[in-house]
Parts: structure tokens; sequence; C-alpha cells
């Protein structure tokens, strides 16, 4: 999919359009953050922060590890 994006002037700084149907595959609304993650290939725009999904996947595995501790916990 190529979209072209167009700038435009907001206050002192310069923003970008995104159209309806970008917004809608990214699955955000007016008002949600989005992040823009450099890789080899150019800027990745992502609704998702990168640092929480490796954070969630450290958590996943402690709560694995800990099955029964946390179990015992939670009555």
């Amino acid at each position: 999919m190529t979209t072209t994006l167009k700038l435009t002037n907001i206050g002192n700084s310069v923003g970008v359009i995104l159209p309806k149907e970008i917004l809608t595959r990214l699955r955000v609304e007016k008002g949600d953050s989005l992040y823009a993650i450099e890789t080899p290939t150019g800027i990745e725009l992502t609704a998702y922060r990168p640092d929480f999904a490796s954070q969630m996947d450290a958590a996943e595995q402690i709560m694995r590890d800990n099955r029964d501790v946390l179990r015992k916990l939670a009555k």
C-alpha cells in the first residue's frame, strides 16, 4: 500500500494528515499516541510501544515460571 501523506503547519510545528483508511489499519483515533521507530529500512509508524511489548514478554515469562506461587497468592 502506497499513500501520499500531506505535511501541514500546526502552530510552530509540522504535522502529518493521516487518511481515515490508515487510522483504521493502525486501530487508532483522535487523541491516541503513535510511535515512530527507526528500522534498517526506514521509519515505522506503530500504535504499540516496543518497550511495553518487551516488558509484557518478561512479565509473562515470570508468571509462567512462578505459576504455583501466584496461584497460592491469589487465594
